[in-house]
């Protein structure tokens, strides 16, 4: 007969009188675990679907975003404002002397007089040999960038909440084996001292035992530690202003890495939003070098007025019309302004080079990315196997020692060591696991299918 029962099995029941009194303790004890069940919630359950779009409902990094999309928008419509008319109300006042007129500043000879007149203006762009059109077209181009770009800080956001909740899942496993860690070791401490009051052991064996439970002890406080630290980063992974403890669902494992990386490189260069909005850039950058070039090309506007002067106070003989309009087109050849505009056009083809050159590193750091995430993957998916079988060698080396250690062929140092080994093994098998689920996501995010 074994002295030492394995990790999970329980040991022996004391023997109860039957009768009324075991069934009266029996249902006091279930009312107080009922009590205690009612007092402590139960966590609420969370997928790793429900995860994502909690944050994506939530994060402010998204909602940032979306609202910086919005403001894009609203550029177009200032550039498409010069193809419409302008309509301008005045209205007028003003005390002169009699018969004075203007005699500094502009080119200008007009009466001044009293008078209060109202009236209105109105504007409209003819052509600027194509200024405006280049303006709105770059405007378009930079509002899609910034719906890009607002893809990248949502897939962002997933990558988070996708390794917070696998970190978490880990946590929490963790502290199960754990507690089972300290349950098994716990039966060892109390047998080997049992055996030793008895003069079966030698205390030394109870300091060994001892030594690996209070390890255990140790694995377990920082374990407990690790999942507060996993749902303190899982919460602000959602977004969420107050900590929650969720119920975690397993998820499955993904399937297996790609042999290659080459065409998940050439993937993510079709995929990868923030790519993609680099390059809308790149374009809004080249047709705004273009709307600068064309300010040294003439403007065609026409211009008309309107209004009447109600109130006027005029000396000479020929009366002025109380009543007035006019119309008139204005055509401006820009001649010189100091290499203003030459200097605004070259300032918009740099620009625009230096987005040639943010493309390309982009790229470059893209392909590395996916390559590097491409490597880790397929080591964190060949360690599964190894930390199988890791696991499965060290349960059966502690039912070995085990056993060695019950017949007395063997010393405490070689039952406390299959015991290391066996913990060592469950935690390399559970990170293993979520590494793997970890370094996969990474992978979906680094070819742009994270989403």
């Amino acid at each position: 007969m074994s002295l030492f029962a394995s990790r999970g099995g329980s040991c022996g029941a004391g023997w109860q009188p039957a009768g009324r009194l075991s069934i009266g303790r029996s249902c006091l004890a279930l009312i107080l675990a009922a009590a205690c069940c009612a007092q402590t919630p139960f966590p609420p359950p969370l997928t790793l679907q429900e995860a994502e779009a909690l944050a994506v409902k939530n994060h402010p990094q998204v909602q940032a975003a979306q609202l910086n999309y919005q403001a894009s928008q609203q550029g177009v419509a200032e550039a498409r404002s010069a193809y419409f008319p302008t309509l301008q109300g005045d209205i007028t006042g003003s005390e002169a002397n009699p018969q004075s007129r203007i005699g500094a500043g502009y080119l200008a000879a007009s009466r001044l007089w009293d008078r209060f007149s109202q009236g209105i203006m109105v504007s409209q762009l003819i052509t600027d040999s194509g200024r405006t059109s280049n303006l709105v077209a770059s405007s378009r181009l930079q509002a899609q960038a910034s719906s890009q770009q607002a893809q990248a800080t949502r897939y962002d956001v997933l990558l988070r909440v996708n390794q917070a909740y696998f970190q978490a899942l880990q946590a929490q496993a963790l502290v199960k084996v754990a507690d089972e860690t300290v349950a098994a070791r716990q039966l060892v401490v109390d047998q080997v001292t049992a055996l030793a009051q008895n003069k079966l052991r030698s205390q030394l064996d109870v300091s060994f035992a001892s030594v690996n439970l209070a390890r255990a002890k140790l694995l377990l406080i920082r374990a407990q530690d690790s999942v507060q630290q996993a749902f303190a980063e899982l919460t602000r992974a959602l977004g969420l202003d107050q900590q929650q403890t969720y119920k975690l669902n397993e998820e499955p494992l993904p399937p297996s890495p790609p042999v290659d990386s080459a065409e998940m490189v050439a993937q993510a260069f079709q995929q990868r939003p923030e790519l993609a909005g680099l390059r809308l850039e790149r374009e809004s950058a080249y047709r705004f070098e273009r709307a600068e070039h064309d300010l040294s090309y003439p403007t065609v506007s026409l211009v008309g007025v309107g209004g009447f002067t109600p109130v006027i106070k005029q000396l000479t003989t020929v009366p002025t019309p109380i009543e007035y309009e006019g119309a008139a087109v204005n055509v401006e050849i820009p001649i010189f302004n100091g290499g203003l505009f030459t200097a605004r056009r070259e300032a918009a083809r740099f620009k625009a080079q230096a987005a040639d050159q943010r493309v390309r590193n982009l790229e470059e750091s893209v392909a590395r990315d996916v390559r590097v995430a491409w490597s880790d993957s397929t080591t964190a998916y060949h360690q599964l196997d190894v930390t199988a079988e890791l696991l499965r060698q060290a349960t059966m080396a502690l039912d070995l020692a085990q056993g060695r250690y019950n017949l007395g062929l063997s010393s405490i140092v070689e039952l406390t060591q299959a015991q290391l080994n066996l913990t060592e093994a469950e935690v390399e098998s559970l990170g293993a696991k979520y590494d793997y689920q970890k370094s996969y996501a990474v992978l979906r995010y680094s070819i742009g299918m994270l989403r």
